[in-house]
């Protein structure tokens, strides 16, 4: 069996595994899961039993949860690809160090913003769950926007798992209307458009828009959580 993806809507950080997996062009298929469904599928709960999205089912049928984890497996099945780097290296070093950046301080600077976001439009809490998420985003933007500086990609010299998973987090900051990327960090907005035009982000939006999508990678298609076999970790 291929490894299947179950990645989370509306625009989880999921996005970027599904980019990671595009760009690594191998066989690949994917479980959609409501996040803002009430109940999840028993059979998701066995994959992932936090409920949280995303999860890799790999090809042995054991479960893989967290982006961090998912992204090195995806950058480790090729190193040819140019996704991720050998152990033992200073570019795995430094790879390591952005994607633990990023899925740590910039990824948790939205918590509040999503915790208003279900919240009704009429809740005392609410602007002030905004407002510290923008106070604590705009600090991850600015740091961002300088380590790109004089640099192509955000882990070295070429795109790796790290652009993949940046791209799915970044745009929190205009969907959830805190931002003007373009005008307040336009060296930033600059990486965003670059990697927006990419086809493994291209197709990866049509994904959790629902829309027809063309794979250049391995996409085999949509799948079921009944469908698949999950055995426990060992």
């Amino acid at each position: 069996m291929e490894p299947v993806l179950f990645y989370g809507i509306p625009h989880g950080c999921s996005f970027g595994s599904i980019v990671a997996l595009e760009w690594l062009g191998k066989p690949y298929r994917l479980v959609r899961i409501d996040m803002l469904a009430k109940e999840k599928d028993a059979r998701y709960i066995e994959v992932s039993p936090l409920g949280q999205t995303p999860a890799l089912v790999l090809e042995d049928g054991r479960p893989l949860t967290e982006s961090l984890a998912i992204l090195l497996n995806i950058a480790g099945r090729d190193l040819g690809s140019g996704l991720g780097f050998a152990q033992g290296t200073p570019e795995l070093d430094r790879l390591n160090s952005m994607l633990s950046y990023l899925h740590t301080t910039f990824h948790s600077a939205f918590a509040p913003a999503w915790t208003a976001y279900k919240l009704a439009e009429d809740d005392p809490d609410r602007e002030m769950l905004r407002a510290l998420a923008r106070d604590q985003a705009a600090k991850c933007y600015a740091r961002l926007q300088d380590m790109l500086e004089g640099r192509g990609w955000l882990a070295g010299d070429r795109k790796t798992v790290a652009d993949a998973y940046f791209i799915g987090i970044a745009r929190w900051g205009e969907d959830l209307g805190l931002f003007d990327l373009a005008s307040e960090y336009p060296g930033l907005h600059e990486h965003i458009r670059k990697l927006e035009a990419d086809p493994g982000v291209v197709f990866a939006h049509a994904i959790e828009d629902g829309r027809p999508a063309t794979s250049s990678g391995g996409f085999l298609g949509h799948v079921t959580p009944e469908e698949l076999e999950v055995r426990a970790a060992a």
